[in-house]
């Protein structure tokens, strides 16, 4: 097969399109390369449909492959394993725009693989991963409705940037991922930090334009070398049959669908359903099979009609209404912090925990960042909606919800600076009727309050849904889980009062103008100030005290030079200072050190010690020192641990004293002022300066001299003059001198 190239400009980057060189077995295979960023991008179709699938078996790998960044993996065998929260991301992004684009009721497997070849960590593989996925797809002879392009968006010194450098993302207050067809939009998944929006629906409108010029070239690739496509013709049912259908619900299903509430109304559903298939098989015996699927498109249709054309919802709300909401904090007594979010049905409940820069999570993966100490777990037990199912670790909806609440107050966190905790909040959906993500993010917000974190700005979040009807739409605020799935658009927005922090959408319809965008954001804007009202009711600023269970961390700043002296051999000093104080204790390359301790005075023993180690004597600074040593010429008064200099005999005091023993004594406290640190590194002090200085001052001067051992060593007869280690021979302490050296 020969090897065919396409080249496209988006945004004036050269984006190429490779087909014909490798994999040459699957349906459609190409490569895409932008910068140093490749990666190969296949589609699969099965032979034959998998017997009794009522369902479209699409699935979308995303590979990452840590050669692609010259890594070794980290885990023990050496070798990629589960793919990272990252990679099931992108295997999600790459999935959103493409499903529904294939025809209704197709039955047969499709893969998509995108494999991450090479990375420059500069063009997002990502992005690249959705256009190839399409690519290939669209050369294929694989049924589909495409091409499909993607951009990523970014809001960089006061305007938006088609596909910015992955390095310049951190500076972005827009990350807006878009994919959509060369006529609307079909997915949006966004980060943002309190971005307006206007500025939302300007960058979509900037990035369908890249779009069509995505969706363009691969149109030209197709009519090129693109294979003919499958003949798919779907199922159709007997007009007789779909007519008794209607005629035997149109008095029935309204009693039955529609309800306040849930489980009343999916009783009634499933009862109905059963007496149709019942009461019309009997009748219909060669059409039994299909009864079940057309009593559900009958109830898709109606509760549809009823929507667009009666502005009534199933649960009986009008398109604009928010369900009833409660709020509670503190709700768990050991936590650090704790919220329980309800709206109607949907109930989350989100605890905090804090803890030290130690416990950040350290990411194996192909981007440039290594480590993040604010982390959002998601969790969705089968009770929520009334199941009994087998507990398995967290799945991709599982993990793509709990990154959309993560991205959605990534924006409010405090920096390290601010607020030196590792931060990790876990959901647990309690029960689930539509929107479960939208209330981990109000659970979130109640939860990082109640456990005292200094959030910028608390967030609240809601799910928008679409219903379109014979060239007529309703926008409906606050959507349930049925009319997420019998409507057109899922479209979770979630942000502070003055912007938008974070944004999802998938659209079940091929594309969404413009218009409808910006009227469903406008309408998620006023309910996301409703439900941050109902919030602030009951919680209106974080607590200023922390949980007596949450650790109490300290930043201190030492000289880098002096990490090894924290750290000791192999080691050793900081496990000491662990052991002992029962403190935690992170180190950063820039000097900065992390105390944690849930006990405060451990905590303070642990501060104190690292000071000792590490804190350097000033000259002209007062401190408060213990006598260590007499010699006849001077006392030598340790000043901070393990370092101690020289108070000459004749800086004492301001009168003259014969020997040192008038004036203090070993394990005396007295004030002293550092004057001099001379060529040699030795320290000399002054007693006589730093009671000056005090006395100037009018600040008391606190000293614990030992007046009995004063007495006791001046009753003694003074000890023969000897040779100092500092000079020549001192005569009565008076002729030695010089300073003290720092004690190691």
């Amino acid at each position: 097969m020969a090897i065919v190239t396409k080249n496209v400009e988006v945004a004036g980057r050269r984006l190429s399109i490779e087909t014909g060189r490798v994999a040459e077995q699957a349906n459609g295979a190409v490569i895409l390369r932008q910068g140093d960023s490749v990666v190969l991008s296949t589609a699969v179709m099965s032979k034959e449909p998998r017997v009794g699938v009522d369902f479209f078996p699409l699935t979308c790998d995303y590979e990452e492959k840590l050669y692609a960044v010259g890594k070794i993996p980290g885990a023990f065998m050496r070798r990629e394993g589960r793919p990272s929260e990252t990679a099931i991301i992108a295997s999600r992004l790459t999935d959103r725009p493409l499903r529904p684009l294939f025809p209704d009721m197709f039955r047969l497997d499709v893969q998509v693989v995108s494999t991450v070849l090479s990375a420059d960590q500069e063009n997002d593989p990502t992005i690249l991963s959705i256009n190839g996925a399409s690519t290939a797809l669209t050369i294929s002879n694989i049924p589909w409705a495409g091409p499909v392009g993607a951009v990523r968006m970014g809001f960089l010194d006061g305007a938006l940037v088609v596909n910015p450098p992955t390095s310049r993302m951190a500076d972005s207050d827009l990350d807006l991922v878009v994919a959509g067809t060369a006529d609307a939009i079909l997915m949006v998944e966004a980060g943002a930090k309190g971005v307006t929006e206007k500025t939302v629906v300007d960058a979509l409108q900037m990035a369908h334009e890249a779009i069509k010029q995505l969706c363009a070239a691969q149109v030209e690739l197709q009519q090129q070398i693109g294979k003919p496509k499958y003949q798919y013709t779907p199922p159709t049912y007997p007009e007789q049959v779909v007519e008794v259908v209607s005629e035997y619900l149109a008095l029935r299903l309204d009693q039955a669908a529609f309800g306040p509430d849930k489980a009343a109304r999916e009783a009634a559903t499933d009862e109905l359903r059963k007496k149709t298939i019942a009461e019309l098989g009997a009748r219909f015996p060669e059409h039994v099979d299909i009864l079940g699927k057309l009593f559900d498109k009958k109830l898709k249709d109606r509760v549809r009609e009823r929507i667009v054309e009666e502005g009534v919802r199933i649960d009986g709300r009008g398109l604009k209404d928010v369900r009833e909401i409660t709020v509670e904090v503190g709700v768990l007594p050991r936590t650090h912090g704790s919220g329980l979010f309800t709206r109607g049905q949907t109930q989350a409940l989100t605890i905090a925990t804090l803890g030290s820069m130690s416990d950040k999570q350290k990411l194996d993966g192909l981007g440039v960042e290594e480590f993040k100490r604010y982390m959002h777990h998601y969790n969705f037990p089968p009770f929520s909606v009334g199941e009994a199912r087998p507990l398995r670790g967290p799945g991709r909806r599982e993990i793509g919800h709990g990154a959309l609440a993560e991205r959605a107050l990534l924006a409010v966190i405090p920096s390290v600076d601010e607020w030196p905790y590792t931060m990790r909040l876990v959901s647990e959906i309690l029960s689930s009727n539509g929107s479960t993500s939208m209330a981990s993010v109000c659970g979130s917000t109640l939860s990082l309050m109640d456990a005292g974190v200094p959030i910028k700005a608390p967030v609240a979040g809601i799910a928008m849904g679409l219903v379109t009807r014979e060239g007529k739409f309703a926008v409906l605020t606050d959507i349930q889980g049925v009319e997420d799935n019998l409507g057109d658009m899922d479209f979770k927005v979630a942000g502070t009062k003055d912007g938008i922090t974070a944004l999802q959408m998938d659209i079940k319809i091929k594309g969404l103008p413009h218009e409808i965008l910006a009227q469903a954001l406008e309408q998620a804007r006023e309910a996301r100030l409703f439900v941050l009202d109902k919030m602030l009711a009951v919680l209106p600023e974080p607590r200023t005290e922390l949980s007596p269970y949450a650790p109490r961390i300290t930043t201190i700043h030492i000289n880098p030079d002096k990490i090894r002296d924290i750290i000791g051999p192999g080691g050793k000093m900081i496990r000491k200072i662990t052991e002992e104080t029962g403190a935690s204790i992170d180190v950063e390359d820039d000097g900065s050190v992390y105390i944690a301790a849930a006990d405060q005075e451990a905590g303070q023993r642990a501060i104190d010690w690292i000071k000792g180690l590490t804190d350097e004597i000033e000259v002209g600074k007062i401190y408060k020192g213990k006598v260590v040593r007499i010699m006849p010429f001077g006392a030598f008064v340790e000043v901070l641990p393990n370092q101690d200099g020289l108070v000459h005999i004749s800086k004492l005091t301001d009168h003259r004293v014969e020997r040192v023993e008038e004036v203090a004594n070993v394990g005396d406290e007295i004030v002293v002022k550092a004057t001099e640190v001379d060529s040699q590194g030795r320290l000399n002090l002054s007693r006589q300066a730093a009671i000056e200085e005090l006395t100037a001052k009018g600040e008391p001067i606190e000293e614990k001299i030992d007046k009995e051992a004063m007495a006791v060593a001046l009753a003694s007869p003074p000890p023969p003059p000897r040779e100092s280690s500092f000079g020549g021979r001192d005569r009565g302490g008076r002729n030695g001198g010089g300073g003290g050296r720092p004690r190691r």
